[in-house]
């Protein structure tokens, strides 16, 4: 049975602590005849030039805008809604790709065919893969660009990818402060659970290429 994804992860610090908190994470009632959610306010970020607008996984052909989103009502990291299920949301709160400190991009890695509308029709399933469907079949080694507003692209190299389950999420690990760019990737994974959502999240690394050494610079 497929199921609608959204980011599940939670978020809670990804500054150093003082720094403020950052987000926790939603989910959605996905399989369940639940309808879409609200499409989330787009922000408008200071000096749009160094800020991401498109990512590129080329192992994957993957080439999507990207969305600067923020937290909702609640307190909690927005993705994109379903009506831009192609198109990963960053958040703009935190760091940018090529700053140090990770830069957190997120994606739904399925959605409804028909966003709108209940996504289970006639007892089957009205879903389509988005724009993370593949995430997780990325290699330690494979290239990640993310490009900038002036068009500047900055490398990355993936470094892991790992898939944790939602009620065991090493927060610290993934969003703890680094002292060098680095890029942070999250979609659903692992199963579908008893109430129809994802039981896991994916989870993939990568590293500035001018601190992996697999490139000349960390921004061209």
């Amino acid at each position: 049975m497929a199921a609608l994804c959204v980011v599940a992860a939670v978020l809670l610090r990804l500054f150093p602590p003082g720094a403020g908190s950052g987000p926790t994470a939603r989910r959605s009632a996905p399989g369940t005849g639940a309808s879409s959610p609200a499409e989330p306010r787009v922000v408008r970020v200071p000096d749009a030039s160094s800020a991401p607008v498109r990512l590129r996984i080329p192992a994957l052909g993957l080439s999507a805008g990207v969305l600067p989103l923020a937290l909702d009502e609640g307190g909690t990291l927005d993705a994109p809604g379903f009506r831009h299920a192609a198109e990963v949301g960053w958040y703009a709160h935190g760091p940018r790709p090529g700053e140090p400190g990770p830069a957190v991009l997120v994606g739904h890695r399925d959605a409804p065919a028909n966003p709108g509308s209940v996504p289970v029709v006639g007892g089957r399933d009205d879903i389509k893969n988005a724009v993370f469907a593949k995430l997780g079949r990325v290699r330690p080694g494979d290239l990640v660009e993310a490009e900038l507003g002036d068009g500047r692209r900055v490398p990355f190299r993936v470094t892991s990818v790992d898939t944790y389950p939602t009620g065991a999420f090493p927060t610290e690990r993934v969003y703890g402060p680094v002292p060098d760019p680095q890029l942070r990737l999250i979609t659903c994974g692992g199963v579908i659970d008893a109430q129809g959502h994802w039981d896991s999240n994916v989870v993939v690394s990568a590293v500035s290429d001018a601190v992996s050494g697999d490139g000349p610079a960390a921004v061209r």
